[in-house]
């Protein structure tokens, strides 16, 4: 999924292969806590501003919101009525939603089957990107990287504890008159003991052996020194980052008495740079809306001046 090398046909030439795996991108929404729950926020944020209208309902462009956000495009049905006029606007899970080579779309069906749609029958809405301007592309992938380490170190530390607080070990003995049978027998226990991922347990005997004839040099200390915390909090703040997200909104405990500042300022300046703009992204739909049926978002409130008194 890292690897971006554009946008190309698929293999019977049909439909153009998106640049980035949706079904990969949905998945890493569960690999994070702030991963996951970045796009649902933002996509709060955008319902708060919204207005909704008989062409748009709020379940409408709340999944296509959540779809832009974490696709970086949204699709939506035209729903015309008996003269040509678009009544309704239905939304279509882009996860399954495919741009055909000889133009218009299509929508993966269960058991292989697909639903075609003309282009004007579809209201596109997507995320400008640089190198090919077929798909949208979301705006986080640079911290794909941050993330998978994330997820990397929490399913580490949950092995190592389900392991009894160990990386494995080497069962070592120089009894030589260990017989044959009892080295079996160990070996067994040890094997049926073994811990979970990648951790494994090693039985040697050397008969005769001298001390110290095996050593173990770890290769961490667990316990006097613990990497995890400081893993987790770059990685998180690269998460964090990625998103455009500020830490005061993305659930971040501040770690000085002074916290993060005016929570309501940082808010309005967010919504104001972040979710303002993708407001006008999706002031498209309204070329295609009837005029009375057209989507509309609240006005921006100017922020109230304290040091201004009045008289």
């Amino acid at each position: 999924m890292g690897n971006y090398l554009g946008v190309f046909a698929s293999e019977d030439g049909r439909l153009y292969k998106p640049p980035v795996s949706r079904q990969g991108l949905a998945k890493l929404l569960r690999a994070n806590a702030h991963h996951g729950a970045i796009p649902k926020f933002k996509r709060n944020l955008l319902l708060r501003e919204f207005i909704p209208s008989p062409g748009c309902s709020v379940a409408t462009m709340g999944r296509a919101g959540l779809d832009f956000v974490v696709f970086g495009e949204a699709y939506l049905y035209r729903k015309p009525n008996m003269l040509g006029q678009i009544l309704e606007l239905e939304h279509l899970p882009a996860i399954n939603m495919r741009v055909k080579v000889d133009g218009g779309y299509v929508m993966l069906l269960p058991d292989g089957k697909e639903m075609e749609f003309d282009r004007d029958e579809i209201e596109h809405v997507m995320d400008y990107d640089v190198e090919q301007d077929i798909y949208g592309v979301p705006d986080y992938l640079g911290g794909m990287q941050a993330l998978l380490l994330n997820e990397a170190a929490t399913l580490f530390r949950r092995r190592y504890y389900a392991n009894g607080a160990h990386a494995g070990y080497v069962f070592y003995t120089n009894d030589p008159n260990l017989t044959e049978k009892d080295e079996e027998n160990l070996r067994e226990q040890i094997s049926g003991s073994k811990g979970v991922g990648n951790f494994r347990s090693l039985f040697l005997n050397i008969p005769g052996g001298a001390e110290k004839a095996v050593q173990i040099i770890p290769v961490g200390d667990f316990q006097a020194k613990d990497e995890l915390e400081k893993v987790k909090n770059i990685t998180r703040n690269d998460v964090i980052a990625a998103w455009r997200m500020n830490p005061a909104l993305a659930g971040i405990i501040p770690e000085n008495s002074a916290g993060f500042g005016d929570i309501e300022k940082i808010d309005r300046v967010y919504t104001s740079n972040e979710i303002r703009p993708i407001c006008q992204l999706f002031n498209q739909v309204n070329d295609s809306l009837r005029q009375d049926r057209r989507i509309s978002w609240k006005e921006q409130k100017e922020p109230v001046d304290s040091t201004t008194s009045s008289t």
